[in-house]
């Protein structure tokens, strides 16, 4: 195989706010920004791109993963800043974490109203 995930536009209704989140929450750079993109990279150059599109949009599902040690600081600020989170996708299990996979995830909302999940071992 060699195709690569490159990038994904975020519909955001603020994207200032939702770069600044996604920043924090998944340590990323900032990326140049141009048009009507704010931008952040992460890991092996994937580029989160964050704009208000001209429609209402639904909600979109993304999920990160993250070593044991990113997902302990995500997990702590999460909690640390009274963000409601789920250890289950239909959100019924309140702050809580998830053991699934042999490893540890979390469902919140961002302030757009994806749903991101973070976990740290892969389902496959």
């Amino acid at each position: 195989m060699t195709a690569r995930f490159n990038h994904t536009i975020i519909a955001s209704t603020d994207p200032a706010e939702m770069a600044d989140f996604y920043r924090e929450l998944l340590e990323a750079d900032d990326a140049p920004a141009w048009g009507p993109f704010r931008n952040l990279q992460i890991a092996d150059g994937v580029l989160l791109q964050f704009a208000a599109p001209s429609i209402d949009f639904p909600p979109q599902h993304y999920a990160y993963l993250l070593d044991d040690e990113h997902f302990d600081r995500a997990y702590a600020l999460i909690t640390g800043q009274g963000r409601e989170h789920w250890a289950d996708p239909r959100r019924t299990l309140p702050g809580e974490i998830n053991h699934e996979h042999d490893g540890r995830g979390v469902y919140l909302l961002d302030p757009s109203g994806h749903y991101l999940e973070l976990i740290t071992r892969a389902y496959l």
